[in-house]
């Protein structure tokens, strides 16, 4: 399919959205473009170039935390939580939750010394990908 300025553009590939869909889609809001978004859109020039890169960028996002992550148990999940719970998790942190289930001072019943090595085991195989959605849905 041909845009306005006869390039390609892609079919619609989800329903259109409703009219109060619609209405908080196109919602204006500011955001703040901390150094990982000027890097993301430092080569587009406009505005809607930008809108589109970041808009974009948060689809596929959306996408990995689909389709990855960690299967926890409630005892997992705790443990991680408290681990997490410093606040802002940076890529560092992330690739370094094996280590950081190791060396916890997480003492609970239900996850004995095997059962966090075991899942430090799990957090090692994992794909950052999976690391980044396990994360995502604990919250932090």
């Amino acid at each position: 399919m041909q845009g306005i300025d006869g390039r390609y553009v892609a079919p619609a590939s989800f329903p259109f959205p409703s009219r109060s869909q619609a209405d908080n889609v196109n919602r204006k809001t500011h955001l703040f473009f901390g150094p990982p978004l000027a890097l993301l859109t430092e080569s587009e020039t406009n505005t809607m170039e930008i809108s589109g890169k970041v808009n974009r960028t948060a689809e596929r996002y959306l996408e990995i935390l689909r389709y990855h992550g960690l299967e926890l148990s409630e005892a997992e999940r705790d443990c991680l939580v408290q681990i997490c719970g410093i606040g802002f998790m940076s890529p560092e942190d992330i690739r370094d939750l094996p280590d950081e289930v190791r060396f916890s001072v997480f003492d609970d019943q239900r996850l004995d010394k095997e059962a966090k090595e075991s899942l430090a085991t799990r957090l090692e195989a994992a794909s950052f990908a999976d690391l980044v959605a396990t994360v995502e849905a604990l919250g932090f």
